[in-house]
């Protein structure tokens, strides 16, 4: 296999050198295997044009405002008193819901905009799976040898080449907000923030502890840019964002540990724009898994002890996203690795 670097990576004309396969548009051609409705009309080709969507247009003085923030109660958008948010103004910070008449704050590295916010006795537990990342060992770990791993395990290619990969996907909403959904420690929302490439990077996840390892992260890096960043906690089920408000919604290794993959990505497909992208890299558990006669009771089953998913086709992700709204669904994959990509319509 040819060493695998960000300008190979991006080499579409000859992906197979690299053991990875795109699928993207409507034909077959040497190292492509590609879905489509059209499918049966499709001819091989020496060469494919794909029409590439327009870009969206973004106003990065709206754009870099905080304004997509929403009651996760209601969706209203939320005010906020006081300097413009940022990962270093949130600990003070107070957000009002003219509607629901309900407050949400910001400790020393978050804002809480989960449902269940500012209750005092209610306390809510999630799926095994949703809670294990909870855990201040798993948080700590995630970027100190865990998601490594993976690389070794699965064919992911590491974060650094992934965001080359990413970066392609994200062309046609450049310059606009991104949302880093269960961010985990944050190692792609500091390629994102980083890159200047967008107006507002937001880092969600679950998980409170998470959040601090990336806050830790971040706080080690000199001359970071903190200013268009904030991190908040929220369910992926419950977005605290107003709907046809975010340019792009980015999910690394993370869908395979949602409870309701179908409630997660409906909820994305809600705060997109028309034309934003919703991006997402997972585990394919095809070959020899698919071809079990068991492997649906697995795949059932493995839902029932941890609340997490084992996909066994891209087929089910592209019906995922299609079912929740998304159209254009292209995806890049190498062994268990898979790179998905789909649009919400214009």
């Amino acid at each position: 296999m040819a060493t695998l670097t960000a300008s190979n990576f991006l080499a579409v004309a000859r992906p197979s050198q690299l053991g990875y396969q795109r699928r993207l548009a409507p034909t077959s051609v040497p190292g492509f295997f590609i879905f489509s409705k059209r499918a049966h009309a499709a001819r091989v080709r020496a060469s494919v044009q794909i029409a590439t969507p327009e870009p969206i247009v973004v106003d990065k003085e709206v754009a870099s405002q905080k304004s997509i923030l929403a009651c996760p109660i209601c969706y209203h958008p939320l005010t906020h008193a006081g300097p413009a948010l940022s990962m270093d103004t949130v600990c003070d910070s107070t957000l009002l819901c003219s509607t629901c008449k309900k407050t949400y704050s910001g400790n020393k590295t978050h804002l809480e905009l989960t449902a269940s916010s500012g209750a005092k006795e209610y306390t809510e537990t999630m799926a095994p799976a949703t809670e294990f990342f909870r855990l201040p060992l798993i948080s700590y770990i995630y970027e100190r040898g865990w998601r490594q791993g993976f690389s070794a395990v699965g064919g992911w290619p590491g974060p650094e080449k992934e965001f080359e990969l990413i970066k392609g996907y994200l062309e046609p909403v450049l310059g606009g907000n991104i949302i880093d959904a269960s961010c985990g420690s944050g190692p792609f929302t500091r390629l994102f923030a980083k890159s200047g490439l967008f107006s507002l990077v937001v880092a969600l996840d679950y998980s409170e502890n998470m959040l601090r390892e990336c806050y830790e992260f971040i706080k080690k890096e000199e001359n970071f840019p903190k200013e268009d960043l904030i991190l908040v906690r929220a369910d992926i089920s419950r977005l605290p964002f107003v709907s046809s408000s975010v340019d792009a919604v980015h999910a690394g290794a993370a869908v395979h540990c949602w409870s309701s993959p179908s409630s997660a990505v409906a909820e994305i497909s809600r705060v997109l724009r028309p034309g934003g992208v919703f991006i997402a890299t997972t585990m394919i558990y095809d070959g020899a898994y698919a071809l079990n006669p068991f492997s649906k009771l697995m795949q059932k089953n493995m839902f029932r002890i941890s609340g997490s998913q084992m996909f066994l086709s891209e087929h089910e992700l592209k019906d995922l996203c299609e079912t929740c709204g998304l159209e254009d669904f292209r995806c890049t994959r190498n062994r268990r690795f898979v790179m998905i990509s789909a649009t919400k319509p214009c």
